[in-house]
């Protein structure tokens, strides 16, 4: 059942970014697994948040999909928030707390979470190109925080930060990079 239930959790989760809608003839399987099988490392003190958010999108994909907290405790929530639980979770915050504007935009969790793949520098990363031991330095990059200090390498990138993206939670860096972001769409 663990197993079972595993495998339908991941595939939730990757149709929540990464189903026909956006593209039928690529898969991106192999990558998104690899980042469902490699712990998210907390170095800054509130990235807990991120954890915490990603293993309670475990009890999302439970209620959505009909299972009880109880079978969710048992089988899923017996590990430590994965790099893929903590980004989906993420791209899904920030479309539903932060950009709600869906009858405008659609929804745009695929959106949020590609712009953060592609930053991590593995949008190129198909099941036919997929290279484990790049994309297990890219993400270790990521996870020790030895990206660029605008973010480049990371999760996201600013224009002229005033503060180290190295040195700053994964929140505001977020919050930088769509002050960043819907700058650029208005200028």
């Amino acid at each position: 059942m663990q197993n079972q239930l595993n495998m339908e959790y991941f595939e939730w989760m990757y149709n929540l970014v990464c189903s026909d809608k956006y593209n039928r003839r690529i898969s991106f399987r192999k990558l998104l697994y690899f980042l469902h099988n490699t712990e998210f490392i907390v170095l800054l003190k509130n990235d807990s948040n991120r954890a915490i958010y990603g293993i309670d999108f475990r009890y999302r994909f439970g209620y959505e999909c009909g299972y009880s907290r109880d079978l969710i405790d048992e089988y899923l929530d017996i590990r430590p928030c994965s790099v893929l639980e903590m980004m989906v979770a993420l791209a899904f915050e920030v479309e539903e707390q932060l950009m709600t504007d869906e009858d405008h935009y659609g929804n745009r969790t695929g959106q949020w979470f590609w712009n953060m793949i592609n930053n991590l520098g593995l949008g190129k990363m198909t099941d036919a190109n997929f290279d484990e031991e790049y994309a297990n330095f890219v993400v270790q990059r990521f996870l020790r925080r030895e990206y660029q200090k605008n973010g480049e390498g990371g999760l996201f990138t600013i224009n002229d930060p005033t503060r180290d993206m190295r040195t700053a939670e994964i929140w505001y860096q977020i919050m930088w990079y769509l002050n960043d972001y819907l700058g650029a769409r208005h200028a």
